[in-house]
């Protein structure tokens, strides 16, 4: 079974308009609302492409009440721990000329309340897949994700973290069979600008020596590298299409990885060419991607 978690969910609001202007008035021509966070995201796109998963993470108040509603209106199974106070964070994105995000901050999670999530991870198996992914609330400590890491060690869990700075770099000693920054993150890591596929490659191998197994560097329309724990290197460019919403891009990549492996026998190079091809049709998507965009673009990118 996959397993995905996302500490702070969202209600995403998402908006479009012809222009936006700070300190007066603005319409919108688009809006939809959606389920978000990158645990939840990578949960549905497994979902839209045939593999079930469990979402786990916290929800709270009527926003927590309407993501699980949207989920449960899917099919994405979910098992969340039900908070007592504050609500879930809503999110803003707004596109106009440019896009712009105004993120809430989220409930506070009490130790109790973490305990209840670690629960439900101490009942993880041998083969199955946790996904641990996105920001953290600033109630939870730290070294959250290096707890939960640590506890899963030595027992066949393959672990997937798609996180940024720190909190990735905290878990590659317990060697996460996945780790997905993107390139700005993984130069951020390091302190530097990365310009060259060479460089990108040369400092994912710098995590791979930290500990990370495989490590995928998603770099936007310039498509993505895997560095596999056996040594191989693939780069794919990104498919054609047109941007329509990069959000849940990413997340979108990791699912079509996992999918990937999946169906073919643990085959990191077809694993790779599905995650390109789903973070690209997510991409091109108003909404996240289903498996028939997704097998469109696969022909595109497959050798």
């Amino acid at each position: 079974m996959i397993y995905t978690v996302t500490f702070n969910p969202s209600l995403d609001y998402i908006v479009r308009l012809d222009s936006f202007q700070t300190g007066g008035i603005n319409r919108v021509n688009y809006e939809q609302i959606l389920a978000g966070g990158k645990g939840i995201n990578v949960s549905i796109v497994l979902h839209n492409l045939g593999h079930e998963s469990t979402a786990l993470g916290f929800l709270a108040g009527f926003t927590g009440k309407a993501i699980a509603g949207m989920l449960s209106e899917m099919g994405v199974s979910h098992d969340f721990v039900p908070l007592d106070q504050g609500f879930s964070r809503i999110n803003v994105k707004a596109k106009a000329e440019n896009e712009t995000e105004i993120n809430g901050q989220g409930p506070v999670i009490s130790e109790a309340k973490c305990a209840e999530l670690f629960a439900k991870l101490d009942t993880l198996q041998a083969g199955d897949i946790l996904v641990l992914a996105g920001s953290i609330p600033k109630s939870l400590p730290d070294d959250i994700y290096e707890q939960i890491l640590k506890k899963l060690d030595g027992r066949g869990v393959r672990t997937v973290v798609d996180a940024e700075k720190n909190l990735l770099l905290n878990v590659l000693p317990y060697h996460p069979f996945l780790i997905k920054p993107n390139n700005h993150e993984l130069g951020d890591m390091f302190g530097v600008t990365l310009k060259t596929d060479e460089e990108i490659i040369t400092y994912a191998k710098k995590l791979q020596e930290k500990g990370a197994q495989n490590v995928l560097i998603s770099m936007a329309g310039d498509g993505a590298i895997l560095l596999t724990a056996n040594g191989d290197s693939y780069k794919s460019p990104a498919p054609k299409g047109k941007l329509v919403n990069s959000v849940g891009a990413g997340d979108s990549m990791v699912a079509g990885f996992l999918t990937g492996l999946l169906e073919s026998a643990d085959n990191l190079e077809q694993a790779f060419h599905w995650g390109v091809a789903t973070g690209s049709a997510s991409a091109f998507s108003e909404n996240l991607a289903t498996r028939p965009e997704v097998e469109a673009l696969l022909k595109t990118i497959e050798h």
